[in-house]
């Protein structure tokens, strides 16, 4: 069984290695993360933890039986009692509800253990899977964005409605 885990500093190499087997994948639906991001990984990574010892976001990741990392989800731009979701998972773990089941349990974390009121999300038009889970968990579509020149659609969650609470 996997279990979501703030992130720390001994998941670095897993987390690595999760980032370059999906990168592919991910660049499919994403802005791709660039060179520098796998050349500076570590250095990127303690800078990514020193920022959520200071409470400005929030990451987690999603641990597999075997120690691998399965998804990671984050919270960032915390303020106001409000956060930006985003998520990734990996292409092996896709279609068996590891992205919906690791929202939920963000979205549960966000109100309960940081005290957020509201969350938002983007996506574009064209990952479907983002937008289905955003919709099962009770996200709804606020506005029309610009991702990376794509077309896309930004999402709000109310954590006050007790929406995303079930931690299915």
């Amino acid at each position: 069984m996997a279990v979501l885990e703030r992130l720390r500093s001994d998941h670095a190499p897993a987390l690595l290695a999760f980032e370059r087997e999906n990168r592919g994948y991910f660049a499919a639906s994403v802005p791709d993360r660039g060179d520098a991001y796998f050349t500076d990984f570590e250095e990127r990574h303690r800078a990514l933890l020193d920022e959520q010892e200071a409470g400005g976001i929030h990451f987690h990741v999603l641990v597999g039986e075997g120690g691998e990392i399965l998804g990671r989800f984050n919270l960032v731009d915390v303020a106001d009692g409000a956060a930006e979701l985003g998520y990734r998972v990996a292409e092996r773990a896709t279609g068996r509800g590891v992205a919906t089941a690791g929202v939920r349990e963000v979205c549960r974390l966000a109100r309960e253990e940081y005290g957020l009121s509201r969350l938002t999300a983007v996506t574009t038009l064209d990952n479907d899977g983002s937008r289905v889970v955003l919709g099962r968990v009770g996200f709804g579509a606020v506005g029309s964005v610009t991702l990376d020149g794509r077309a896309g659609t930004s999402y709000e969650l109310d954590l006050a409605d007790g929406v995303g609470r079930s931690a299915a």
